[in-house]
């Protein structure tokens, strides 16, 4: 008969990590363990400001994409400030969409009477190259965002003068136009309804 095998021999320290490496494991057991005091130090050191400064970072700038821009557009294409001036019979009309009858301030619509306070341009009448640089500097004071209407055919396109040589014909030689009105002269609800597709187009460009 033969021998009983050997019983194994108890294995050290230094077989045991001998054996680790032979079957490709890290020595986990002779690396010295991090106490757990410096690993919240650590943490709170760099983990938690760079995720702070990582979450605010998103939370201002879903919050402006998602709550402050649309509502300050709202605001905006809902309040538009037209300029209070006029060139020619249609500014008669202009003038009577804002009377007792028409109302159109319960659209959001005021007129001012500074460029600088306005966000909309109504050319409401002839314009002449004499008075040509004088409407383009007036567009320029206007603070961004800015739209421009067209009303009547006068501003559209020179009206019945427009073959005169000191007309210009149509506005949009000078400045951009967003909306045309036409009409001859348009009536008050005609300009309202033209204030209103501008609203419409405002929304639709996400200005």
């Amino acid at each position: 008969m033969s021998a009983p095998p050997a019983p194994p021999m108890p294995r050290t320290a230094g077989s045991a990590a001998e054996a680790y490496r032979l079957e490709g494991e890290l020595p986990m057991v002779e690396q010295p363990a991090v106490p757990f005091v410096e690993i919240e130090t650590v943490r709170a050191r760099e983990f938690i400001p760079a995720a702070k400064e990582a979450f605010g970072a998103l939370i201002a700038e879903q919050g402006q994409a998602k709550l402050i821009r649309p509502t300050f557009n709202w605001a905006g294409r809902n309040s538009l400030f037209p300029l209070h001036w006029g060139l020619a019979c249609c500014a008669i009309e202009f003038a009577s969409a804002f009377s007792a009858r028409w109302d159109s301030e319960r659209f959001g619509i005021v007129p001012r009477s500074s460029p600088r306070q306005c966000d909309l341009m109504i050319v409401n009448g002839t314009v002449t190259w004499k008075v040509a640089h004088k409407l383009i500097t007036l567009y320029e004071q206007m603070p961004e965002p800015k739209w421009v209407i067209a009303m009547g055919n006068c501003a559209t396109g020179g009206g019945p003068f427009r073959t005169a040589y000191s007309v210009v014909p149509g506005v949009d030689k000078l400045v951009p136009v967003d909306v045309y009105i036409a009409g001859c002269p348009p009536r008050p609800e005609a300009m309202i309804d033209g204030i209103l597709r501008l609203e419409e187009l405002i929304r639709e460009r996400r200005e």
